[in-house]
């Protein structure tokens, strides 16, 4: 449960990273967007392979 809120979470992020670049005002907003993007990769890629981890050991149930 706490994996699949975590990657509702970190495509939650890539959507507001997304957002923030297309009206971003100034360097900084970029910076902090950029910033945002590459840290939902992150979670998104490490919540993926738990994911992956837990459907090999049979822990994995489909809600």
């Amino acid at each position: 449960r706490n994996i699949v809120i975590t990657l509702d979470l970190a495509e939650k992020m890539l959507q507001i990273a997304q957002q923030g670049e297309s009206d971003q005002e100034d360097t900084g907003c970029g910076i902090l967007y950029g910033v945002l993007r590459d840290a939902a990769f992150k979670i998104k890629g490490l919540a993926d392979k738990e994911k992956q981890s837990h459907i090999r050991k049979g822990w994995w149930k489909e809600d």
